[in-house]
């Protein structure tokens, strides 16, 4: 052929001859040869896909909207006439995909909802349907799975979901038992197709005892749809990553950084260096912070992408963690391991002699730490307490930290973020997994030190891309509602104490408010109040600033091993600043929105699973104490009943109304009380309370209390009625609800 095809002849030839789309197959079709003909043949095809009228899949070309003649399928539930219909497993179009009809031939298996397919597709032009697709083979099905508990039957047996939502049991015939014993924790699947009645299973894993430590997190992990298994095609690509050379990277060996983290850390993406910068900045310091470069690792729209997007962050349990990345990369790769070259992205900043950022400079580049520290170890050095490891460290490279720190503790203690004072509990288990203590974590200088040095990182991204114009995913915490901020004020002045009305709400209002409470048998309920009346954070490419923070501009930059929003501030600095072809794609910039909710709910789902499990390992440890009585403050007040957190441990129980006292109470949610209709006895949070424990139900978590003294006296209307025998409700015109003003 003389000349070059038209556009139109091009995407003729490849909805007709759609198994011979590639650049090869288009130039032998039209019988183009040398390498001018060969560029312009380029252009046109990037000018069709420019357009909107084609798309690229790897090496190929295929028409705009449309599929490739072999195609992944989901098969659906067939419909009314019996047909059976399927859809593609990857479809990135804005319309709908398209109609397709599974036809079957003689000797292929039959096919139910959810199996997925490798199916050969033809176009058709019929009303209902735009695609015929006939079998290649099956992948295997997706069947709906079920966690409960299974108990035995005459003819097999059902099990009891342990989901709080779940009302319905799963019946399990004699040959699908897998052996369960009666009471056992089990995972099953969905068998046969469905019907009315109850839904037929299998069981697929025994799990034991529901109330063993094993069962705890895996419990939390199965309600709250946490994906803890990673698919073939990530671990393939994860496995197949190797250790990063120099290349164009900045070398940061020289620079003797260090990461410091918790005794038991998993994962080690940030490391620290400090050193003073006296010369043009008397009494200042240069703050170098590096963080593990996951961006080259975790490349947009592979499948690790696409599986870090879906889980948004690693979740943490304590007994396991669900990472966000396979362990070749969250254990290795990308963790900044003593000695060992590591790939990172890294800011310089320079703070003055107060703690003011006056300048930044971020790099890509390739770092190697001179010594992985623990919290407690880095502490004790700096008290005069070193071991063999930081003995040679504490001038040069500890003592320099802690300087720095103090002037950025200065600026912190200016700007006065949020000052909240809650311990976090820490749960010890044994090498069985059987809890032998519940605690509070100590909290050190060297957690503050970390805490202020990646704050300031943090800062500096969010003002690099502002600076750049670049699209970013902001962290955003913003100020409490006015309604909360009463329900804030009612409990402070309950407890005595005032937060005043009519201005511009400040964190260094409620910090007032919590100094006023510090050191009284109020401070642990004035924190815990405070935190409940501040929103969630959450992410978003618009910046809305962080009130508990007290800035203006802030991003999370600083673990992108465990969150997904980080590694997106990552591929923003890398396209900023021209460091590769691994930074932000079209597809990132364009789903900015639909990412950052997707991960603030996957951030939510992860506490919530965290939350559960703590309420499960405390029960566990409790159980044994039922009938033991210990001392608690209310916490909470709700028509039903009140919640008591206990001082030994934390944990939360419920007070069921009927274990308050013989007489009616009634609620009033103003003020957050219950009070007697006979006796005017008001109920309120914060009050302390003495409490029996009647039941700890590990598998729930739940903790049931009895209410035995307020304040340390009795209660005026003796102990509760019998179970069973309501109080005896006082008419209408009886009330009094006294509010508090």
């Amino acid at each position: 052929m003389d000349r070059l095809p038209t556009k139109e002849q091009i995407l003729d030839w490849i909805r007709e001859n759609p198994t011979l789309s590639a650049k090869r197959d288009l130039a032998r079709a039209f019988g183009i040869k040398g390498s001018a003909a060969r560029v312009e043949l380029k252009r046109m095809l990037r000018e069709l896909e420019d357009d909107g009228a084609l798309e690229r899949k790897r090496h190929t070309y295929r028409g705009a909207g449309t599929l490739p003649p072999v195609t992944l399928l989901k098969v659906l539930a067939p419909d009314d006439q019996g047909d059976i219909f399927a859809e593609p497993m990857e479809w990135t179009e804005d319309a709908p995909p398209p109609r397709i009809q599974i036809v079957q031939q003689k000797g292929d298996p039959a096919l139910g909802e959810g199996d997925r397919i490798l199916a050969r597709l033809t176009k058709v032009e019929e009303e209902d349907c735009d695609y015929a697709a006939r079998l290649i083979r099956r992948l295997g099905s997706n069947p709906l799975k079920v966690l409960g508990i299974f108990r035995k039957g005459a003819e097999g047996g059902r099990i009891v979901p342990i989901d709080k939502g779940a009302d319905k049991e799963w019946r399990v015939p004699a040959d699908g038992t897998g052996g369960a014993k009666d009471g056992e924790l089990v995972e099953a699947e969905q068998v046969g197709p469905k019907r009315l009645g109850l839904p037929q299973a299998r069981i697929v894993s025994r799990l034991g005892d529901p109330g063993s430590p094993k069962a705890v997190s895996l419990i939390a992990i199965h309600q709250h749809g946490i994906p803890d298994r990673f698919p073939d095609a990530a671990v393939a690509e994860a496995d197949a990553a190797r250790p990063v050379t120099l290349g164009e990277r900045e070398d940061l060996r020289g620079v003797p950084l260090v990461t410091i983290d918790p005794a038991d850390a998993r994962d080690r993406d940030d490391a620290v260096h400090a050193h003073a910068d006296d010369e043009t900045n008397p009494g200042g310091w240069v703050v170098w912070v590096a963080i593990a470069d996951v961006a080259h690792y975790v490349t947009p729209g592979s499948a690790l992408d696409r599986e870090a997007r879906k889980r948004g962050n690693s979740t943490y349990f304590p007994d396991r963690v669900v990472p966000m990345l396979p362990d070749t990369l969250s254990g290795d790769l990308c963790s900044l391991h003593e000695g060992v070259d590591r790939a990172c992205l890294a800011v310089r900043m320079r703070v003055d002699a107060q703690g003011n950022k006056i300048s930044h400079r971020f790099t890509r580049g390739l770092m190697r730490s001179v010594a992985s520290l623990e919290y407690a170890q880095v502490q004790a050095a700096v008290e005069g307490r070193p071991d063999a490891a930081t003995a040679p460290l504490v001038q040069d490279i500890l003592k320099p930290l802690y300087g720095a720190y103090e002037a950025l503790a200065a600026a912190r203690k200016r700007r006065e973020p949020l000052d909240l004072d809650l311990p976090e509990r820490r749960i010890v288990l044994s090498d069985e997994g059987k809890v032998l203590s519940v605690a509070f974590k100590e909290r050190l200088e060297a957690h503050k030190l970390i805490e202020e040095f990646m704050v300031l990182a943090n800062v500096a991204a969010a003002e690099e891309l502002i600076r750049l114009k670049r699209p970013l995913l902001f962290r955003v915490h913003e100020e409490p509602s006015p309604e909360k901020l009463d329900a804030l004020r009612e409990v402070a002045e309950a407890s005595g104490f005032t937060l005043a009305k009519g201005q511009v709400l400040k964190t260094a209002h409620l910090n007032r408010l919590l100094a006023q409470a510090e050191g009284s048998d109020f401070d642990e309920l004035l924190n815990i109040s405070t935190l409940r009346s501040m929103p969630q954070a959450y992410y978003a490419p618009e910046n809305l600033g962080h009130f508990g923070l007290a800035l203006r501009n802030y991003a999370h930059f600083t673990s992108p091993i465990r969150r997904y929003s980080d590694l997106i501030v990552h591929r923003a600095l890398i396209s900023a600043h021209g460091w590769g072809k691994d930074g932000l794609s079209a597809f990132d910039i364009e789903e900015l929105s639909e990412t950052a909710k997707l991960i603030s709910d996957a951030e939510r789902r992860s506490m919530a699973a965290e939350r559960d499990t703590t309420d499960r390992y405390l029960a566990a440890y409790l159980s044994d104490r039922v009938g033991a009585t210990f001392t608690g403050r209310i916490s909470g007040v709700q028509r039903f009943g009140l919640f008591v957190k206990l001082d030994e441990t934390g944990a939360d129980g419920l007070v069921p109304i009927r274990e308050v006292g013989r007489e009616f109470f009634h609620y009033d949610p103003d003020s957050q009380t219950l009070m007697g209709s006979q006796t005017g006895l008001t109920l309120g949070v914060g009050q302390r309370v003495t409490v029996r424990l009647t039941e700890a139900v590990p598998v729930t978590g739940g903790l049931v209390l009895e209410l035995l003294e307020i304040e340390d006296r009795g209660l005026p209307g003796g102990k509760p009625a019998r179970r069973g025998k309501p109080a005896r409700r006082v008419p209408a015109q009886r009330r009094v609800v006294r509010r508090r003003r």
